[in-house]
């Protein structure tokens, strides 16, 4: 089993909750001011905002294959998602598949409105911001529009495929 060492893994969720109060807290346009820089690492190692905004491009593909195997595969073993839609806390795979299995029945196209992405290191991301889901009710075939922040953390794997460790997101409060 490839496993971070525990306290990668704490680093990384103190930095997705650092990350996201404080995109929520100051807004978004000063924490994105702050926060597209590189650590001073060797760039040509480093992923780039592009490349990390395409994981979510990716993601988005998964969805509309309808599969939730195949959004599934995106998330590491012992990925953590907070979904948007659901009450529960989903830690492993089997969870996130039921989630998803439900989650597909409603057609979601997602979109983002607006995105920071953070480049921890050459093997740690974290992307956060604004989505929309257009969804449709399976029963009624009635469309709507869902509104959510997001933050996606991203590790990337001995074989160089980078993996969604951590996936919040909720709905936007009503203004």
């Amino acid at each position: 089993m490839n496993r971070r060492p525990v306290r990668r893994r704490i680093a990384v969720a103190t930095a997705v909750a650092v990350a996201a109060a404080g995109t929520f807290a100051l807004g978004a346009g000063v924490a994105g001011a702050d926060s597209r820089g590189t650590s001073g690492k060797n760039s040509a190692k480093m992923v780039t905002e592009t490349q990390v905004l395409g994981l979510f491009d990716q993601w988005n593909a998964a969805l509309q294959t309808g599969d939730p195997q195949k959004v599934a595969d995106l998330y590491a073993k012992d990925a953590v998602l907070l979904p948007t839609v659901s009450d529960n806390v989903r830690t492993d795979r089997a969870e996130i598949v039921d989630y998803f299995e439900h989650f597909l029945q409603n057609k979601p196209e997602g979109t983002k409105v607006e995105s920071i992405v953070n480049v921890l290191d050459s093997d740690t991301v974290i992307d956060t911001g604004v989505y929309e889901f257009a969804l449709t009710n399976p029963g009624t075939g009635a469309k709507n529009t869902v509104k959510a922040r997001y933050t996606y953390a991203y590790e990337k794997q001995s074989d160089g495929k980078w993996l969604i460790v951590n996936h919040h997101s909720s709905k936007m409060p009503e203004s």
